[in-house]
């Protein structure tokens, strides 16, 4: 943001505060609170692993956020720098500004927004505005927001806006409407029926402006300006039973993520769940057809994307097992997930004195089928209706696909140990982009133990492996970390490359961290060697590069 849009904000939070400026209370009982974050690092080339010269020798992203709360007003802000992006990052976000901006006020039944907002319908999958900072990620929207509640079991909202893109915001206008409606709190006030059931809908369209796209030398195809997107959803419980499930479905939406097609988009999710003491169970289920939405039509990957597909795959933590992520391919997708959690007592002899916990998790994920449509020649051909699909028909190729289980234990009141084994699948050609690559068959297995010394000392040893032919073959890592509670902590890791087909490519990945926490701060320093691959969050994923240096992390809430 420039210094012209820097005096646009300031002059226009002056204006939403200024009413209230007026009167004593309002200076009297404000508060203010704001957290501060800053990533730097420090590089140093190395051929070996493919980390690559970096001109400015450092490179830093950091942002501020400040909160003003006074009542039923609140106002914010968010200053960003990148000097320059941190490699991995889109090189777009170089530079200082004031990206994120609002003002709010509420009362008993309405809250009203300007400014920078984000906001979610739903699951997610017609709109879902957030920030994932892992990832680079901020699709914002600015404009305004009102969220309306006439009487209980009753939530409307309805907002207008475009999505940040960058330091600019995107070209097209996006307008929601929404409601939830919890039919107990409407109709059975004194909670008589045990079943509680909830209903809601979205309606979401997005408007841009024509612009050239040809089909053919002499084909310029004619694309809506408007398109619109609903959704159904609902939620049913019972006791120790939740069942609930959105049905999506979007306009014809040619853009460079479907080839240009004229088809209706579509997606659906449903997820039935049970617990009860010492069990958990749920099942899901999601299609997606032709799903992704974007405010601008010319853009790929996850920039301006005004919906969320939610990925149906355990999020792996542990850096070997988290090598192979899924990400959603939203232009069509079948998956599964079954998750299972049991709790062995405490007591008994398999259990042990303290207990075992047991977690079993399956996902699956395919390509949908797809046939020539009515009328059409070929399947996905550029300014026609791309194809046909059965909702429930599985394609034949397989995505992803990923079997784990894990084991957690506490043998003293001292000693806690985690083992987890995990198979999968791994389509690279699909979910990378890499026509041609073979499917990654792999096996993990994962030791993490954890000894507390004492009240303030405890000791981490964590060790991970990685076995498959395909891709760069095998890795192990050891880590130790130590902890000396508050404040301190320190940690000794090493991945190594050593199954890799390439003996010239067989590499250590040393690094060694340490960090120091006060209160609500905290500064880590780590130093070592950063492999190349994806880093995804829920489904949604950013390449990150090879690397060798130093990277600090400041962290500071107030």
């Amino acid at each position: 943001m420039k210094t012209k849009s820097l005096i646009f904000v300031s002059a226009a939070l002056l204006l939403l505060i200024s009413p209230a400026l007026r009167a004593q209370s309002f200076l009297e009982g404000g508060r203010v609170t704001g957290n501060f974050q800053m990533d730097a690092q420090i590089y140093r080339p190395d051929s070996a692993i493919g980390a690559a010269k970096v001109d400015e020798k450092m490179l830093m992203n950091s942002f501020a956020n400040l909160l003003y709360t006074n009542g039923n007003f609140s106002a914010g802000m968010r200053v960003e720098s990148y000097l320059n992006p941190i490699q991995g990052y889109d090189p777009r976000y170089k530079g200082n500004g004031i990206p994120f901006w609002y003002g709010s006020w509420k009362n008993d039944q309405f809250e009203i927004t300007v400014g920078n907002f984000y906001e979610q319908f739903g699951s997610g999958m017609v709109l879902r505005s957030y920030e994932e900072r892992n990832l680079g990620y901020d699709n914002a929207i600015k404009g305004a927001k009102v969220r309306f509640t006439p009487t209980d079991g009753v939530v409307l909202k309805g907002l207008i806006g475009t999505q940040r893109y960058f330091w600019d915001q995107g070209p097209g206008i996006v307008r929601g409407l929404d409601g939830d409606f919890a039919l107990n709190d409407i109709f059975d006030k004194n909670g008589t029926i045990g079943t509680r059931v909830t209903l809601g809908g979205s309606f979401v369209s997005k408007f841009q402006e024509n612009e050239e796209v040809f089909a053919g030398p002499d084909n310029m195809l004619i694309l809506p300006q408007n398109v619109g997107a609903w959704a159904a959803r609902f939620n049913v419980s019972k006791g120790k039973f939740m069942l609930d499930g959105e049905y999506v479905n979007k306009m014809n939406d040619p853009s460079a993520a479907n080839n240009f097609i004229y088809k209706n988009g579509e997606s659906m999710l449903l997820q039935a769940t049970y617990t009860t003491k010492g069990l958990g169970v749920v099942l899901s289920g999601k299609r997606t057809d032709n799903m992704s939405f974007k405010s601008k039509r010319s853009e790929e990957g996850s920039v301006l994307d005004i919906n969320y597909l939610p990925a149906l795959t355990r999020q792996h933590t542990y850096s070997l097992a988290a090598m192979y992520p899924y990400a959603t391919q939203p232009n069509g997708e079948m998956a599964l997930q079954g998750q299972l959690n049991y709790k062995l007592k405490r007591g008994s002899k398999i259990g042990g004195k303290y207990g075992t916990d047991i977690a079993l998790n399956y996902s699956r994920i395919t390509s949908i089928k797809r046939e020539v449509a009515e009328g059409d020649t070929a399947i996905g051909k550029r300014g026609t209706k791309g194809y046909s699909s059965p909702f429930l028909a599985f394609g034949d190729e397989l995505y992803f696909r990923d079997f784990n289980i894990e084991i957690q234990r506490r043998f003293s009141k001292d000693f806690r140990l985690l083992i987890s084994y995990i198979n999968l699948k791994y389509n690279i050609a699909v979910i990378e982009g890499h026509p041609g690559e073979p499917e990654v068959n792999a096996n993990i297995f994962i030791a993490d133990g954890t000894y507390r010394l004492n009240d303030k000392n405890a000791v981490k040893v964590e060790y991970q492996h990685l076995l498959t032919k395909e891709d760069d073959g095998d890795w192990m890592q050891l880590l130790v970390e130590y902890t000396i509670a508050p404040k301190w902590f320190f940690t000794v890791a090493d991945q190594y490359n050593y199954g890799n087909s390439d003996k010239d490519r067989r590499f250590h990945y040393p690094t060694v961290s340490a960090g120091y926490t006060a209160g609500s701060n905290r500064l880590s320093f780590t130093y070592g060697k950063q492999r190349e691959g994806i880093l995804c969050v829920g489904g949604v994923c950013r390449n990150v590069p090879a690397a060798n240096g130093l990277t600090i992390t400041l962290t500071s809430t107030f």
